[in-house]
C-alpha cells in the first residue's frame, strides 16, 4: 500500500507537471489544489529539491517547478524515492530485502514467488509511465471492457 507521503508526493508532482514551463507555483497553491497539508508539503518539496526533481525559487515571484521535463520523471522512480521499494512484502524487495518473520524458507515460499512476479510487473508498468502521460481517473472494470 502506498504511504500517505508517497501519495502526496505524486499529487504534488502531478500539479507541478500541469504547470510545466509556465513559471513557479507557490507552495500554498500546490497545497490548496491537491489538498496537502502545508507542513507535510514543505518536507516533501525539500526532499524533491535535494533529489534534483524539483527546483525552488526564492522571492516575491518564487515558488516551485519541475527541474526535469515531465516525460523524464517516472512514477516508479517517485515511489522508490519516497517509499524505497515497489515490493509489497520485504522478501520481494530488490533494494530493501529482508527475510520475512514467521514464514517458510524463501526458496519454498510460493507467496514470495507471487510477490516477485507482481513486483516485476508493477515495476515494468510504473517505469513506463511518466508525469507526461495522461491518467484516466477511473479505469474501466473488466466487465465493462467485455461489453
Amino acid at each position: 500500500m502506498l504511504s500517505q507521503k508517497t501519495r502526496y508526493t505524486i499529487r504534488a508532482l502531478q500539479e507541478l507537471a500541469d504547470h510545466y514551463q509556465k513559471g513557479s507555483i507557490r507552495l500554498d497553491q500546490i497545497a490548496s489544489a491537491q489538498n496537502i497539508p502545508r507542513k507535510f508539503l514543505t518536507v516533501i518539496l525539500s526532499e524533491l529539491v535535494r533529489e534534483g526533481i524539483v527546483a525552488s525559487h526564492r522571492g516575491r515571484s518564487g515558488g516551485y517547478e519541475l527541474a526535469l521535463p515531465p516525460v523524464d520523471i517516472r512514477y516508479g522512480d517517485i515511489i522508490r524515492i519516497t517509499r524505497g521499494s515497489l515490493a509489497l512484502v520485504p522478501c520481494a524487495s530488490r533494494n530493501a530485502h529482508e527475510t520475512c518473520t514467521n514464514c517458510l524458507p524463501e526458496a519454498e515460499c510460493r507467496l514470495r514467488g507471487l510477490m516477485l512476479t507482481l513486483r516485476d510487473e508493477m515495476a515494468a508498468m510504473l517505469d513506463r509511465m511518466t508525469l507526461a502521460d495522461p491518467i484516466v481517473t477511473e479505469p474501466p472494470f473488466e466487465d465493462e471492457l467485455e461489453a
